[in-house]
């Protein structure tokens, strides 16, 4: 019998995000290859080479969802990593020094002794890839120089226009082969492209599943909060390419469909009104977010930021061009208007009444185009919008007063709005 039969989604997503974790260890016990990789850099390679893989990205969130990450930011600090950086690499950063020291040592500092971190091991190789910010190749470089690893980067080109060129497209699948080869020296092996098209459809299914999971929102009254899909992208992030996702995403799918059926919703009370947020999570104050919005009875039923990992390709396209255009399309990896188009697509399927801009200190890409945007879809559609000042990881930037003041603010107009539309 599996030790997994009978969980439930939100079991399986505790289980599976320590196996990961687990394997990592293990791997690392047993003298195999450690990467650790940034969150949307394309996993397929790596699996494919039998490697094991951690996610700073997460590996952060993690840490600071459980309210651990002054400590680590504090190291990163006197290691001179301005407040200025993004909060996910100053985090990793600064884990990576205690884990240095460790190593150095024999023995953990004592601000790791008492932090709610993952124990992850330290990385062989690393792999970035520039389709969500730049910041990535620095922060993957310093990794690189501090631990004397090899780096592996993968560039991917800003998107000014849409559609997708061609060249591009072509250009991206070249850089892809280039990662290959760089593994296969890494590895002392050559590359299984048998089981490279395995992971491609272990990924695909993957992706089918967390794609039904947030088609759920469409319903209104919906069976899902969009705060879920916050905590099972861990896995959608670090586990695409294993079918520990698929697993985790078919059941959760099934259990909403289920509610669906039996008049079962993501709200006991009245669903007053729908928000979108735009912008990664707040994962210090994920409660107070989720709380606050409830309070007031309105559900989030549209992100765009968890769709950054719905990265549907065809699997069999053996050029690589149609898993390049996967890898691009990031929608913060395009021009303005595409951005717009792709906000004002899931307000219309979420059947959203108001937009949250979490205006993230560390995440400069996506704060800096907010206004505009917020400004041409409120030209659009007529929706209101309001904006708050955040840190995804840094617990200092994010005031909680501002945060409820600016959302009742949101509520009352979105109120308005659907008094006057009766």
């Amino acid at each position: 019998m599996s030790l997994t039969q009978g969980m439930s989604a939100k079991k399986l997503l505790a289980y599976y995000q320590n196996k990961a974790d687990q394997d990592a260890r293990e791997a690392k016990a047993r003298g195999d290859l450690v990467c650790w990789s940034a969150s949307v850099a394309p996993p397929e390679f790596c699996v494919t080479m039998g490697i094991a893989m951690i996610y700073p990205e997460t590996h952060a969130a993690g840490i600071g969802a459980r309210k651990g990450a002054m400590d680590m930011l504090e190291v990163a600090d006197r290691k001179g990593y301005n407040i200025d950086c993004c909060s996910y690499g100053r985090v990793n950063m600064g884990y990576m020094e205690c884990l240095k020291e460790t190593a150095i040592t024999g023995k953990k500092p004592e601000v790791l002794v008492n932090s709610p971190a993952a124990d992850v091991p330290l990385p062989d190789l690393v792999i970035t890839c520039n389709n969500i910010c730049n910041t990535l190749l620095k922060w993957y470089e310093n990794l690189a120089a501090e631990l004397d690893i090899p780096c592996i980067v993968i560039d991917v080109p800003f998107n000014h226009t849409m559609p997708i060129p061609e060249y591009a497209k072509a250009y991206i699948a070249d850089q892809f082969r280039n990662a290959i080869s760089q593994l296969e020296v890494i590895c002392g092996k050559p590359f299984d492209w048998k089981k490279f098209k395995e992971v491609k459809d272990q990924t695909q299914r993957s992706v089918y599943h967390w794609n039904r999971i947030a088609d759920m929102a469409q319903y209104k009254p919906s069976p899902l909060n969009g705060f879920d899909l916050f905590n099972y992208m861990a896995l959608i992030v670090a586990c695409r390419s294993l079918d520990y996702a698929e697993i985790t995403f078919k059941a959760f799918a099934d259990e909403l469909e289920e509610n669906l059926k039996a008049g079962i919703y993501a709200f006991k009370g009245e669903e007053k009104t729908r928000v979108q947020w735009e912008g990664i999570a707040v994962w210090p104050h994920l409660g107070h977010t989720f709380k606050s919005l409830k309070g007031l009875g309105a559900i989030m039923t549209g992100t765009a930021y968890p769709a950054l990992w719905d990265l549907h390709y065809d699997a069999d396209d053996e050029s690589l061009h149609s898993m390049a255009e996967a890898y691009t399309r990031i929608y913060i990896n395009t021009c303005l208007s595409n951005k717009v188009e792709v906000l004002m697509n899931i307000m219309n399927k979420g059947q959203i009444d108001g937009t949250i801009y979490h205006l993230n200190r560390s995440c400069k890409l996506m704060s800096f185009l907010n206004v505009e945007t917020a400004e041409i879809i409120k030209e659009k559609n007529g929706k209101p919008y309001v904006s708050f000042d955040g840190d995804q990881t840094d617990p200092r930037v994010f005031s909680p007063a501002q945060f409820d003041t600016r959302v009742q603010a949101l509520v009352e107009m979105m109120e308005a709005n659907l008094a006057a539309a009766e």
